[in-house]
Parts: structure tokens; C-alpha cells; sequence
């Protein structure tokens, strides 16, 4: 009789440590992240009226429509503060913003970019004109200044 309990206790216990085994395509159960990549595209000297861009790619292929493309501005010193604002579709995954720019100095512009539940929001600092003293200390510590307001994030 103990004999026999002995191995039922043995089979049941190697049911049970058999149902534990992991499943070998568990990986392709989870779901699998594909961030949207943002390049902002600036030209090398910065004249004020040049237009913003950004190109979009997602799992190597380039987004025409992304769910959301914002673009927010502000200066260095704080004397100018552009709130997010939709930018244009260009095509090939490019999308654009105009944005007048008339004082000197140093500047960020941040893009805010949602698509298939990845969101990104780099940011990239630009020049227009003479560089302050100040602002060439920002930029050489490159800690960029955050926007004060951050009212409508996504």
C-alpha cells in the first residue's frame, strides 16, 4: 500500500512540475515594441525664418501618418515661448513648421510625435544669429531648459 502511494505521489508531482514548463514561443506571446524614431532636421546656420523639420521612421519604414507632430519653441532666456503647435505633413515621412524667429540668441524646439502607441518628444538646441555669453555657457553645459508650461501634453 505505501508502495503504491509512493508512485502516485511521484506521478502527481511530475504532472504538476510538467505543467510548469515553459512554452517555447512565450516571446512571441508579449507584445513587441516598436518606438517611433525622430531625426530633427535643422540647417546649419539658422537664419529665423527657416522651417522646422522633422523625419519620422518607425520599424525602418518612414510614417506619412503619425498620429499626432507638434513642435513647441523657446528661447534660452526665457523672452520667448512658442506653445506646442501641429505641424504639416511634407510627405516621405518629413513634417514641417514656420516659425518666424527674429531675436538673437539661443533656442530649443522640441518635438512632440505619437504613432502606434510610441511617443517621443526630443528635443534640439539652434541659434539664430549672436550667441549671448550666457548662451554659450547653456550650450556648452548642454542642459537644456525646459519650457516652464507643459499644459496639452499627450
Amino acid at each position: 500500500m505505501k508502495k503504491k502511494w509512493n508512485y502516485f505521489s511521484l506521478l502527481i508531482l511530475s504532472l504538476m512540475l510538467g505543467a510548469c514548463s515553459p512554452n517555447e514561443d512565450a516571446a512571441e506571446l508579449y507584445h513587441k515594441e516598436s518606438p517611433l524614431q525622430a531625426d530633427i532636421i535643422m540647417p546649419e546656420a539658422f537664419s529665423g525664418n527657416d522651417p522646422f523639420k522633422v523625419s519620422l521612421t518607425q520599424d525602418g519604414k518612414k510614417i506619412d501618418d503619425a498620429n499626432f507632430v507638434h513642435f513647441e519653441i523657446w528661447k534660452a532666456d526665457g523672452t520667448f515661448r512658442l506653445p506646442m503647435e501641429e505641424a504639416e505633413p511634407a510627405g516621405d515621412g518629413t513634417y514641417t513648421f514656420n516659425q518666424n524667429l527674429t531675436e538673437d540668441g539661443l533656442y530649443y524646439v522640441k518635438v512632440h510625435a505619437g504613432n502606434n502607441g510610441s511617443i517621443i518628444m526630443p528635443t534640439k538646441p539652434f541659434a539664430v544669429g549672436e550667441l549671448s555669453k550666457s548662451d554659450v555657457e547653456a550650450l556648452n553645459g548642454m542642459a537644456p531648459v525646459e519650457s516652464s508650461n507643459h499644459e496639452g501634453h499627450h
